[in-house]
């Protein structure tokens, strides 16, 4: 299955891929673990799972070295359970940056995953699990945007004054 969603920054290119790429493994994680939550979150709201009790699970994820082209970046991460690999689907994604204009940097996530659980598995995803994906990577890229916007703002010098 595949999932995608994107939002605009402010900023070049420049500016935000150098913000992706410092110290992703720090921010980048954490960002991860609070979409799985919310997914986990509406599985419960809408029936999968027992009110109250978490499906939790400890999710392991992996960042690879960037790979830079000309007018974008891409962030390669894997994102998984910790146990029990065979009840929950693994996620390849692709975080990428990618110039839209001067000053306009398009953030987006491009997710593949494979249900777990053969056929029964897939019956579900089409009935539901697609759309707990696609509101967890909704929530990472708009989570990553926030951030990346933090840690590009205070780079940005504002004008000091007009040169006659």
């Amino acid at each position: 299955m595949f999932v995608r969603y994107f939002a605009e920054l402010p900023f070049p290119l420049a500016s935000v891929e150098e913000a992706l790429l410092r110290a992703p493994e720090e921010w980048i994680p954490g960002l991860a673990r609070h979409a799985e939550d919310l997914g986990e979150h509406l599985l419960v709201e809408v029936g999968f799972g027992p009110e109250g009790r978490r499906l939790a699970k400890q999710v392991l994820i992996e960042i690879k070295d960037p790979i830079r082209f000309p007018s974008r970046t891409i962030l390669p991460m894997t994102w998984k359970a910790a146990e029990k690999e065979g009840l929950y689907p693994k996620m390849d994604a692709d975080i990428e940056v990618a110039a839209l204009g001067q000053g306009l940097t398009q953030l987006s996530v491009s997710a593949r995953y494979r249900p777990p659980l053969g056929l029964v598995g897939r019956a579900i995803d089409r009935t539901l699990m697609h759309r707990v994906a696609e509101a967890t990577v909704k929530d990472f890229v708009d989570r990553a945007q926030e951030k990346l916007v933090s840690l590009v703002e205070p780079q940005v010098e504002a004008p000091t004054g007009t040169d006659l």
